[in-house]
């Protein structure tokens, strides 16, 4: 392809929020604002002191670190496997904030790891860890497991901000010389390696290369590793990592820990072609970063490519969303792969046979539906945004910014109880969320030249934020305010647009059960969740309110998950219950029946303290209580007889008080919690 269908493709199609958020300015005191405040003064230091403390900021020296020696959690991955990435996701989370807001020490830090990657990288270009210095002379031996190439996609992706934010190619030089070895390496010819990463996520980055600089490497690259993926004859007729694992000397019957049984190559999307796949499988994660990857180059190549893989986005996304999506927007019910079951089976908790959700699979949710919005202005893309962005994302990290999740369970229990941690073994969560928040305002929306005098946006997300887009000379500015997402009324206003026949498309939440446009539109025009502001009325109404109903409501999973369960959720917010609020508790809300006739009422706004460089803050939210709603299973002394009815104490009720679930595990309390509580007609003794 060549330089000029570059300069086409990325102006016909929607740049990456990773590039368009410099684009939005969050307003001061805001939901999101407070957020990533967090971030910026308290998540990258403590995260930093991680990296420094357990010896990952020094790994680009390339000395032996005890970690080296130690036996594998997860055979056969080692435990340092990822340190290559834990970095660079850090430098890409500083280099966010740091467009943003000036930081001496984040920037000296930055600049410091950046010297040592350079140095680290070998003189043909290549540049890891684990096989320089612990395996050196296995390079590319086993894609299959090891992570040389997912972490090289995260060394990418570093570097494209770090080059945007910096103005040099002190880490984007050495990491496209790298990009280069590997386009030698691997590919169709007679010479190359028919092979692809275990761990997809060096495909999206290189998109973003190529969108970046225009080298067309990284696009041939990124192809053919989406292409070749799942190939059942890519080698002499045999699959890849067969071929590989032969050459390895590894016994046919040997299979990793996350595998049930040799060659599950639905763990890595490798069974099958991703065209012939009929059903989301296998790790959780590794399936968000390999299909946003396909998304992204469906929009590059929107004639050939796109139709190819778009039956096979939607397929997959239904099967997702459908029947393995748990109601806080979490993905992947089995702890052992990470990632999906079976159709349906979504358990809420540990001791009920899974629910995983791994912070990152809902990131990796959130990565994916943006790339389908660009292929198709569908809401429900980014109704799916943003119930794991405010869910099952926001709850994988503390209010103070200081600890983390790694899974997301929807229960608690005495094996699995509600906490956050301050790092992990395998720490890809914790930079994961901080770099979403970094480059969050370029998923609040997205606007595109339509004609030599007109713009259209389009509005994805809410919150209080300013967005701007040039048009020749001109800066048209679209601000939105609010109390988002505590009060359901929008304030837009648009500037600099008195020239410009400017178009606006506006969300309905789906579950919005009704809206009001103010001043009103007659004939409004609704398309798959967006309404339409045309430029006749926003010539003469550049400024208008969009209300939208915020109110407690009961929600329930498919009633085929066999889970005769509600939950309370109340606009975007999923709510739970915890000890904190509810200190009658003593088996993690096991035995509660929730009385759904009793009403739902937004009692009190609570309150959550948190310190900010020593200095006290707070995080406000709605509150819902459902007065004497908690009635209790009898369960002792059941015997084994079959019943056809279960009974409830007589006379014990509890008021219960739910927060949102991204609450949880920052109040103290005992770690008890839970999302959806058991329903359904009970005879009281």
């Amino acid at each position: 392809m060549a330089a000029k269908d570059h300069t086409d493709v990325t102006a016909a199609s929607q740049q990456n929020p990773q590039t368009t958020f410099k684009q939005t300015k969050f307003t001061p005191g805001s939901f999101w604002d407070r957020r990533r405040r967090v971030v910026r003064l308290n998540t990258l230091q403590a995260q930093l002191h991680m990296l420094k403390t357990t010896g990952r900021y020094d790994c680009f020296d390339l000395k032996w670190h005890p970690v080296y020696d130690q036996k594998p959690s997860v055979w056969p991955v080692p435990n340092h496997q990822f340190w290559d990435s834990d970095v660079a996701k850090w430098i890409e989370s500083a280099c966010y904030f740091l467009e943003q807001y000036e930081d001496a020490e984040t920037q000296k830090a930055v600049e410091e790891l950046v010297e040592k990657i350079r140095h680290a990288q070998q003189d043909d270009g290549y540049l890891n860890l684990h096989y320089t210095v612990v395996q050196p002379g296995k390079r590319f031996t086993n894609l299959r497991d090891m992570h040389e190439l997912y972490n090289a996609g995260h060394l990418i992706e570093a570097a494209l901000i770090h080059e945007q934010h910096f103005k040099n190619q002190r880490l984007l030089e050495p990491i496209l010389k790298y990009v280069h070895l590997l386009h030698s390496i691997f590919g169709p010819g007679e010479t190359q390696t028919h092979g692809y990463p275990g761990h997809p996520e060096i495909e999206l980055a290189l998109l973003r290369l190529w969108r970046a600089t225009g080298d067309d490497k990284a696009l041939e690259l990124a192809q053919y590793f989406i292409e070749e993926r799942g190939n059942p004859k890519g080698v002499n007729g045999r699959h890849y990592y067969d071929v590989e694992a032969e050459n390895r000397n590894e016994l046919p019957n040997l299979r990793p820990d996350a595998y049930p049984f040799p060659r599950s190559y639905w763990y890595q999307q490798a069974h099958k072609p991703i065209v012939d796949q009929e059903t989301i499988e296998g790790h959780s994660v590794r399936a968000m970063y390999l299909l946003t990857s396909v998304a992204d180059l469906s929009l590059i190549n929107q004639s050939t490519i796109k139709e190819k893989y778009l039956p096979a986005l939607n397929r997959l996304w239904r099967n997702m969303v459908d029947r393995k999506m748990y109601l806080t927007g979490g993905i992947g019910a089995i702890k052992q792969w990470e990632g999906f079951g079976i159709d349906y089976f979504l358990p809420q908790s540990t001791e009920e046979g899974g629910c995983y959700a791994e912070t990152c699979a809902s990131i990796g949710v959130i990565m994916l539906a943006e790339r389908l919005l660009q292929l198709d202005l569908n809401g429900e893309y980014a109704d799916v945004m943003e119930l794991c962005l405010y869910n099952a994302v926001l709850t994988g990290m503390s209010l103070d910014g200081k600890a983390f999740t790694y899974d997301n369970q929807l229960g608690s229990s005495d094996e699995t109880l509600s906490e956050r941690q301050t790092w992990f073994e395998v720490s890809c969560c914790p930079p994961n969320v901080s770099r979403l928040l970094g480059y969050l305002g370029g998923c609040l929306w997205t606007h595109k030249q339509t004609g030599p005098q007109s713009l259209e946006f389009n509005v994805h997300l809410y919150s209080s934020a300013t967005t701007e887009a040039q048009i020749g000379k001109k800066i048209v500015k679209l601000s939105q305010t609010s109390n988002w997402p505590w009060k359901g009324d929008i304030d837009f206003k648009l500037t600099g647009a008195e020239d410009i026949e400017t178009t606006i498309r506006l969300r309905i939440p789906a579950w919005a059960e009704t809206y009001e446009l103010s001043p009103a539109l007659s004939g409004v025009v609704t398309q798959k969740g967006y309404i339409t502001l045309p430029a006749s009325y926003l010539s003469t109404n550049p400024k208008f309110r969009l209300s939208l109903p915020l109110k407690p409501r009961l929600i329930k999973p498919h009633p085929l998950t066999n889970q005769s369960i509600a939950a309370v959720a109340r606009g975007p917010i999923v709510y739970c219950v915890e000890d904190a609020d509810n200190d009658w508790v003593k088996d993690h809300f096991k035995s509660v029946v929730l009385d759904t006739n009793v009403p739902l009422v937004e009692s009190e706004t609570g309150k959550a303290v948190y310190k900010i460089n020593g200095e006290e803050e707070a995080e406000e939210f709605v509150m819902i209580t459902a007065e004497n709603a908690a009635r209790f299973l009898k369960t002792d002394d059941m015997g084994y007889e079959c019943r056809t009815q279960y009974a409830i104490e007589k006379g014990r009720r509890e008021t219960l008080k739910y927060v949102p679930y991204f609450v949880r595990a920052n109040r103290g309390g005992r770690g008890m919690m839970r999302v959806g509580l058991r329903v359904g007609e009970f005879v009281e003794e």
